[in-house]
């Protein structure tokens, strides 16, 4: 009986100690998971290639109405992102050479999107916990979503992540996004 006993007992630790790892590791998937679910996927975002010229730049994102806009290869790479900040700040840069001064439109189609862009927002792979995904949002409209190979794959919005994280303190298990894709 004793023997019996010990042996449910060590049966009972091992079953609470797998338990627990299986709820941990279904945070963690769940984690993992929660982005993909706010993803807006390549073909849905607007995007620079590094190669257009200034001025064609500026007419996309005028076009789109988006205050910061990413920018990649032609090959798919993630190369950073490209603000009106970045696109003002060029054209107000003074130059020695008295010809340069007046940003002109044949300047604006010598110079490259490459040549202005602002390499402070790293991406972040599609594994991210939604808390450094938060993280990443605190000082960017959006962050941008990369795969194991660094090619651009989406945007995640700080409005989804904001929505995400505000009904998740409210008590909600599942988020009304996710509720929805579900």
């Amino acid at each position: 009986m004793v023997k019996f006993h010990r042996m449910f007992m060590l049966f009972s630790a091992f079953s609470v100690i797998l338990n627990m790892q299986e709820t941990e590791n279904q945070q963690k998937e769940v984690s993992a998971l929660n982005i993909a679910y706010f993803l807006i996927p390549k073909s849905s975002v607007a995007f620079l290639y590094d190669d257009y010229t200034f001025r064609q730049g500026l007419e996309k994102m005028r076009h789109h109405g988006y205050t910061a806009i990413p920018v990649i290869s032609r090959t798919g790479q993630y190369i950073g992102i490209v603000s009106e900040g970045d696109f003002l700040w060029r054209m107000l840069a003074s130059s020695d050479d008295e010809s340069e001064k007046a940003f002109s439109m044949k300047n604006m189609e010598k110079l490259h999107i490459r040549d202005i862009l602002n390499a402070n927002h790293p991406p972040v792979r599609i594994t991210v916990s939604m808390e450094d995904l938060l993280s990443s949002a605190a000082n960017q409209n959006f962050v941008t979503v990369v795969d194991d190979l660094g090619n651009f794959t989406g945007i995640v919005t700080r409005k989804d992540i904001i929505r995400y994280f505000s009904e998740k303190r409210a008590g909600n298990t599942q988020p009304e996004l996710l509720r929805k894709i579900v």
